[in-house]
């Protein structure tokens, strides 16, 4: 399948909460006010992919954090989420990073499936870091 993955804008807030909802307990879901800021803080971008995804990241110095990625239920396993990552990881690179970072819950197998042949590699874990008390990986990759 073609993705088409834009640059998010503050004005697609609702719409990238509404996906992140699907892809999150409600505990942990951002809110369209959540993402809004994000959206307009210096180092912050945000993609979209209309039909159902969308990622924020930040970069710090030379270095790039994935903040919140997520994909509709019904468009995973068909490379939206790869389709995401890759716009990302480019367009860190486009603004001076070096590297990537991300965290990823140790029971998410698909994410890590999906970082691990995006060439991350970890680096860390967080104990507990999840409201359900799994812990997270932090990854990173070169850029």
């Amino acid at each position: 399948m073609s993705w088409s993955v834009t640059a998010a804008t503050p004005m697609q807030a609702e719409l990238l909460a509404a996906i992140h909802r699907t892809g999150f307990p409600p505990r942990e879901a951002w809110s369209s006010d959540a993402i809004a800021l994000q959206l307009v803080m210096p180092g912050t971008f945000g993609l979209v992919e209309h039909q159902g995804g969308m990622l924020l990241a930040r970069l710090a110095a030379d270095e790039a954090e994935v903040l919140t990625l997520a994909v509709l239920p019904e468009l995973r396993d068909q490379g939206l989420g790869r389709a995401l990552l890759q716009a990302a990881m480019a367009e860190a690179r486009r603004r001076g990073a070096v590297s990537m970072t991300l965290e990823v819950a140790v029971n998410n197998v698909a994410a890590r499936g999906l970082y691990d042949s995006a060439g991350f590699t970890q680096v860390g874990r967080r104990k507990r870091y999840y409201a359900d008390g799994a812990d997270a990986l932090v990854l990173r990759a070169a850029l």
